[in-house]
C-alpha cells in the first residue's frame, strides 16, 4: 500500500536559524526554510533522500542517534568537521566505547563517530566499505 510513497523521516529542533546555519554551513548539507505549515527546515541529502526538521516549542533533544551519515573515512571527516567547530561526544560505557577523537572502532559494529546538532539531537558519521 505505502510503497510507491515518498516516505521521509523529521525531528524537532528548538531554533530554525540556528539549525539551518549548522547544517547547511557547517556540515554542508543543502537546507532550505519551507514557510508552509508555519515554517521547518528540509534537508536534502545525497540520493534524494529528505528530512523535515521542524521547531518545537518543549523540545527535548533526542536520546538516540536522529541521522546517519555514512563516509568513505570516518578519521578524516571527523578531523574536517573538528575544524569546523563540531564537537565529537566522548562515550566510555559498557556498551559503547570511543576513543580520544570520539571514534568508536568496531567491537563488532562500524567505525563511528557522534555529535549533536544545535538542538543537542545526535547525529553520527561511520565508515562505509
Amino acid at each position: 500500500m505505502l510503497n510507491s510513497s515518498q516516505a521521509f523521516s523529521s525531528f524537532s529542533i528548538d531554533d530554525l536559524d540556528r539549525a539551518r546555519q549548522f547544517y547547511g554551513q557547517t556540515l554542508g548539507v543543502e537546507a532550505e526554510t519551507i514557510e508552509e505549515m508555519g515554517g521547518f527546515l528540509e534537508l536534502r541529502l545525497a540520493g534524494g533522500t529528505k528530512v523535515m526538521l521542524y521547531v518545537k516549542s518543549d523540545h527535548q533533544p533526542a536520546t538516540f542517534t536522529v541521522l546517519n551519515f555514512p563516509v568513505k573515512n570516518v578519521e578524516e571527516t571527523v578531523a574536517e568537521l573538528e575544524r569546523r567547530g563540531v564537537r565529537f561526544e566522548i562515550y566510555d560505557g559498557p556498551n559503547v566505547k570511543t576513543d580520544a577523537d570520539g571514534i568508536s572502532r568496531g567491537d563488532g559494529g562500524p567505525t563511528i563517530a557522534w555529535f549533536k546538532d544545535p538542538a543537542g539531537n545526535i547525529i553520527s558519521v561511520l565508515e562505509t566499505a
